[in-house]
């Protein structure tokens, strides 16, 4: 009970810091945000609110403006097992690309944001 207790609290804290020292957004010409958004609808982050490898995906997402759906595997029985049944496991991050008709689930928040890097930072 103690360490779950410690868990949340620490995950809650994780969470604060994050807000606090979120990025700045990349600033794009509308047109080019709109040419990121629809690229973007492709993707879906399944991940949990607090693990820390999520957040440190989440601020990636905020800092290259992508618009991705987040997906609570944790909370959500339906993400949990779309999570499973997709990607064959449950562990996050977990980068579900849509791309041609083709699905890809990439794990490992290095992976996921060096492909987000790769993909968005230029505009």
């Amino acid at each position: 009970m103690i360490v779950k207790a410690l868990r949340v609290g620490l995950g809650q804290l994780i969470v604060f810091a994050d807000l606090i020292s979120r990025p700045a957004k990349l600033k794009r010409e509308p047109a080019a945000q709109a040419r990121v958004a629809e690229a973007a609808k492709g993707l879906a982050l399944y991940q949990f609110h607090a693990c820390p490898f999520c957040v440190k995906t989440r601020r990636t997402l905020h800092r290259l403006n992508v618009p991705v759906a987040l997906l609570d595997a944790k909370n959500d029985p339906q993400h949990r097992q779309a999570l499973l049944e997709g990607g064959g496991r449950v562990k996050v991050p977990c980068l579900r690309i849509e791309q041609d008709g083709k699905v890809t689930w990439m794990y490992e928040s290095k992976a996921i944001i060096a492909y987000l890097d790769e993909r968005f930072a230029a505009g």
